[in-house]
């Protein structure tokens, strides 16, 4: 594996890759899906638990990926800095591909939380759009910005027939970012035509990431969410499926 930590544009904005290596002995991966990782955080941070886990769950499966660390913070975060810093991010994968042995048509984004709305905000308003968009519970609605650092669009008001397919998952639990805000966008995504598939889970509190040992530092919260784990598995076999396709 080759990592690179790759300064864009805005300040204190990064992108890591994490690159596989190629072998003959592997023909079916010389070119790999690509997966662009934004963490959440509220705008304020990128999530550590959203960002390198997720990427190495998904390197695992044979993509190469790439944590993106956005404008975070009061000023910093006014859109559409975070919006330009992730455009600029999946502009660069795909330039590159070439270099980094992506397929091109089978690049994703991957977003929680506040990244899921920035997630969800590339796949809508981007110049250049993901292949596909997996969200997981996303912050989605204008109404949800007092508790980020910056006010939000709501995204759900861009989705058209350009937006991608979308992979979907939430608890209906969360107090922190309510199901509406995954509800209106599926309602969005399906007035407009676009493919997309949705779990919603009864119990579980935000911020569940991969729902492991590797990103709960309570057992409490691992035991209390472990159950949300086999979202990954569904999500990465709707990947497959919707790249096949």
């Amino acid at each position: 594996m080759k990592t690179e930590l790759i300064n864009l544009s805005n300040e204190g904005v990064t992108l890591t890759t994490y690159i596989l290596d190629s072998s003959t002995e592997m023909p079916n991966m010389i070119y790999r899906p690509a997966m662009l990782v934004i963490p959440g955080g509220g705008y304020n941070f990128c999530s550590d638990r959203e960002a390198e886990p997720v990427a190495m769950a998904f390197a695992a499966k044979g993509f190469n990926t790439f944590v993106l660390r956005y404008s975070i913070g009061k000023g910093k975060a006014a859109f559409p800095n975070p919006l330009n810093d992730a455009q600029e991010a999946l502009e660069l994968i795909i330039n590159n591909s070439e270099k980094w042995h992506i397929d091109k048509s089978k690049t994703a984004a991957i977003g929680f939380s506040a990244g899921g709305h920035l997630c969800a905000a590339l796949s809508t308003m981007g110049r250049v759009r993901p292949a596909a968009a997996v969200l997981c519970y996303p912050c989605i609605l204008s109404s949800i910005s007092d508790i980020l650092a910056e006010p939000i669009p709501s995204v759900d008001e861009y989705v058209d027939d350009k937006t991608p397919p979308t992979f979907i998952v939430s608890s209906r639990e969360d107090s922190c970012v309510p199901i509406e805000n995954s509800l209106r966008y599926a309602d969005a995504l399906e007035k407009a035509g676009v493919d997309f598939e949705m779990h919603i889970y009864s119990k579980g509190y935000h911020g569940f990431s991969l729902a492991n040992e590797v990103v709960f530092s309570k057992e409490e919260d691992y035991l209390y969410n472990s159950h949300l784990s086999g979202w990954f598995e569904l999500c990465c076999a709707w990947l497959k499926k919707t790249f096949n396709s």
